[in-house]
């Protein structure tokens, strides 16, 4: 099989449309049919159900799919340990980072990486931690960086860091006038939270379950911004890593509520599929991972 008809396969996969397929490639739409036409012929199989209005890929194809980005994977790391062998740090990283992450911790990290290694093309993908573990396992990232918890027998998972967080109010909410607080004070409170499938909404539906926690309200938000902004606003609680918060709790505009008896740590990690184990481009951004948080 030809790498030009993988990738050709891969992108009609992605974007679902021979047209756009052909302007992503820079070929021509007839190139496009051909390719799918000979890995069918190769394959003996049908790749895709064709209409006039939809292309809808065939079990086979969605087999085919998880072996192409594979190939595709290693394909790539073969050109970076070339690349590497002549002494030089290029090609591609893409990297899946949880909002938290990407927001607050990777940016200087970036910064440095692309001092030392300007040639370096980076890519960054942010999501929830559920949407990160998922793009890495399918190799549409080469590494994904996540917080909270995470199993998958598919992946390697490597903590790097701790992080804390943190009750937060705006700064006039009655309860900063009892610091530090008990559990029933958080009774009938309204809450601003994360998505589903956030790390960060993960730990705080464990506050509510562990303490028995009714809520007044609950408004949900996938974006960290906007929590801390909604929260300034007065429009309730939340509970948010010490790094999303340090400049508000700085400026006066938030404050956080020690809870009495508890602290909220949690774990970041970075993971990978075993098709990019050793992959020179992985392994710089895992050490600059290392080393600036160490």
């Amino acid at each position: 099989m030809q790498y030009d008809a993988l990738k050709t396969f891969v992108t009609l996969v992605e974007v679902n449309n021979f047209t756009k397929t052909s302007e992503i490639l820079h070929i021509s739409q007839p190139s496009v049919s051909l390719h799918i036409k000979n890995l069918e012929q190769e394959l003996h199989t049908t790749l895709f159900i064709r209409s006039p209005k939809s292309v809808q890929i065939t079990p086979t194809g969605e087999i085919l799919y998880k072996r192409a980005k594979q190939i595709m994977a290693i394909t790539e790391a073969a050109r970076d340990d070339i690349a590497t062998y002549h002494h030089e740090v290029q090609g591609s990283l893409i990297i899946g980072a949880s909002f938290t992450i990407g927001e607050y911790i990777l940016p200087p990290i970036l910064a440095n990486l692309h001092q030392q290694f300007p040639q370096l093309e980076i890519q960054v993908i942010i999501g929830n931690t559920k949407e990160i573990i998922q793009y890495t396992k399918l190799l549409q990232v080469d590494i994904g960086l996540i917080e909270g918890q995470a199993q998958d027998q598919e992946l390697f998972i490597q903590p790097f860091m701790q992080d804390e967080l943190f009750i937060v109010s705006a700064s006039d909410h009655p309860l900063t006038r009892q610091k530090p607080i008990t559990a029933d004070k958080l009774q009938q409170q309204s809450w601003v939270a994360r998505e589903e499938g956030s790390g960060t909404r993960y730990y705080l539906d464990h506050l509510f379950r562990a303490n028995g926690l009714q809520i007044h309200s609950l408004l949900t938000i996938s974006s960290n911004q906007g929590v801390k902004e909604s929260v300034v606003q007065g429009l309730g609680l939340s509970l948010l890593s010490a790094c999303v918060i340090e400049r508000e709790v700085k400026n006066g505009d938030l404050t956080t509520l020690p809870l009495e008896g508890q602290h909220f740590m949690r774990t970041f990690s970075y993971l990978y599929s075993p098709t990019m184990k050793n992959k020179r481009n992985v392994d710089i951004l895992m050490n600059a991972l290392l080393k600036k948080l160490s």
